[in-house]
C-alpha cells in the first residue's frame, strides 16, 4: 500500500520510522527544560550518595572520601544509564517534559548507549565550548552533536504513544 508523501502521520513517514516532523514538535525547548530538572535530580541524589560516601569513608578509617572528587560525575553517569537504557528511554527530566530517546530507526537505546550519550555531551560542551549546543538549530531533527555521533534522536512521547495506542 502507497503512502501518502504530504501525509503529517508519523506512521506515513515510509521507510523512516521517526521522519515525521511531529515527532521533533518543541523538542528543543522540553530538552533544556528536562535537563535543568535532570540537574535537580542528579543533585538530590548526590546527596544521598555523599551521605553514604561519609559512613563508608568512616568505617575505612577515611579511605572511602577519596569517591568525593568523582561523586557527582559517577552519580550523574549512573543515573543516565539506568534511565536513558531502561524501558522508558528517558531520565526523570524527560519524562516530565514529554520526550524520550530513541535511536535513529525507533529502536530504545541500551545501558551503555545512555552512557555513552551522557560522556559525549558532556566532553562536546567541555572540549568545544557551549556553542555547540547550536548544532540543533540546523538539524532537522533537531539534534546535538552527540545525537549525531551516536545515531540517537529525542523525540516526544506523547506522538509515539498515540501512534502506539498506549503502553
Amino acid at each position: 500500500m502507497q503512502s501518502d508523501p504530504s501525509a503529517t502521520s508519523p506512521a506515513a513517514s515510509g521507510g523512516d520510522p521517526l521522519g515525521s516532523a511531529a515527532y521533533y514538535q518543541d523538542v528543543r525547548t522540553r530538552r533544556a527544560l528536562a535537563f535543568l530538572l535532570d540537574v535537580v535530580v542528579v543533585g538530590v541524589l548526590c546527596l544521598g550518595a555523599g551521605f553514604l560516601v561519609l559512613l563508608l569513608g568512616l568505617f575505612t578509617f577515611g579511605l572511602g572520601w577519596f569517591i568525593y572528587p568523582i561523586l557527582w560525575q559517577a552519580v550523574a553517569l549512573v543515573y543516565a544509564a539506568i534511565t536513558l537504557g531502561g524501558p522508558r528511554s528517558a531520565t526523570i527530566g524527560m519524562r516530565s517534559a514529554g520526550l524520550e530517546l530513541r535511536m535513529w530507526n525507533g529502536g530504545r537505546p541500551d545501558a551503555l548507549i545512555g552512557a555513552m550519550h551522557t560522556l559525549l555531551y558532556w566532553f562536546s560542551v567541555t572540549l568545544l565550548t557551549p556553542l555547540v549546543l547550536a548544532v540543533c538549530l540546523f538539524t532537522p531533527r533537531k539534534q546535538l552533536l552527540h545525537d549525531l555521533i551516536l545515531g540517537t534522536v529525542v523525540i516526544n512521547s506523547a506522538v509515539t504513544d498515540r501512534d502506539s495506542g498506549g503502553r
